[in-house]
């Protein structure tokens, strides 16, 4: 059988001569088939390439969506802790209101069993309201006695003459953390405030008092030593138990002084400003916690490092004559 060939012509442009390129036919068709098993492959991977850009993308858009779900998560977290601080500070408040007042003494008891006695007389009765008028008003003079005491810095003294002796029990006025931790600008106070890292609203337990790098930091109250540790939000921390259940907390040091377990005096130093953990700058992180909720620090922030010197060093009441 004779060879059939496709025959092409090719000419050249210089001097215009043509010459024939034969090509056997099953050249041709090799060459066909290998052009449609190209255009598969390409086809092919096309689609695979067009097929993964849609999973890369419907991927990264559910990521999206679960890192987005997540961050909501954390917010509601956060502020539902936030909540909870707040109703237990105002928990706090409402059972040191009512302290000052008397009327943690004065709660009403459970029923009693009706027990039969002789018939009480008019004047009995009468005498009877009247004491209990009696001891309202009381109560009322002895808290507007505790808050002139308070309002003046003499906290530790009234309580003795006045009878306040379950208030005074519980808030541990005698050894108030009224001190000064260091004398400085305050940055940030107590309670709702703008996070300064991420700048969403978070709650703040404390207050934050800038000073100098390396200032000594004193010892707001008498008390013994809970932990002197690093930690990851407050950095180097110390935290001191002042009994009655009352502790303070300071944060972001640069160096301590003390360690666990050490007994410390009022305006002793534990350590030093710094600014370790989450600072944006040199400061102290002050904390009064009342059984272990936070409340505002201002409350009891009566006497300054200097005023404390000068009254340590003459015999006089060293809570006295304290501001701020």
């Amino acid at each position: 059988m004779r060879n059939r060939y496709y025959i092409i012509f090719v000419a050249r442009e210089q001097d215009g001569r043509v010459r024939k390129v034969p090509i056997p036919l099953h050249y041709a068709y090799v060459f066909v088939a290998a052009a449609i098993v190209g255009a598969f492959t390409i086809t092919g991977m096309a689609g695979s390439y067009s097929r993964m850009l849609l999973k890369t993308s419907h991927f990264n858009e559910v990521r999206s969506q679960r890192e987005a779900i997540r961050k909501d998560y954390l917010q509601m977290e956060q502020v539902a802790h936030q909540k909870d601080i707040q109703a237990a500070s105002l928990g706090s408040l409402a059972t040191e209101v009512s302290a000052l007042y008397g009327l943690t003494q004065g709660k009403p008891t459970a029923a009693k069993p009706v027990v039969a006695t002789a018939p009480v007389g008019l004047q009995t009765v009468a005498e009877t309201d009247a004491l209990s008028d009696r001891s309202y008003h009381q109560s009322l003079d002895q808290f507007y006695a505790l808050r002139n005491n308070a309002l003046s810095g003499r906290l530790a003294a009234g309580f003795g003459s006045h009878g306040l002796s379950g208030a005074s029990s519980w808030l541990g006025m005698i050894n108030a953390p009224s001190l000064w931790p260091v004398e400085g600008r305050v940055t940030s106070s107590f309670g709702e405030r703008e996070d300064p890292f991420n700048g969403e609203g978070a709650f703040h337990a404390g207050i934050d008092i800038s000073a100098a790098f390396g200032e000594p930091i004193h010892a707001t109250a008498d008390g013994m030593v809970e932990t002197a540790a690093m930690t990851n939000g407050y950095g180097r921390e110390v935290v001191i138990d002042h009994g009655h259940g009352i502790k303070t907390i300071y944060g972001h040091m640069s160096g301590f002084a003390v360690t666990s377990g050490d007994q410390v005096r009022r305006g002793q130093v534990i350590g030093y400003i710094g600014l370790s953990g989450r600072s944006t700058g040199p400061h102290v992180h002050y904390e009064v916690r009342i059984q272990n909720i936070p409340v505002n620090p201002h409350k009891y922030l009566r006497t300054t490092m200097d005023q404390f010197d000068a009254a340590s060093a003459k015999p006089v009441d060293t809570l006295s004559g304290g501001g701020y």
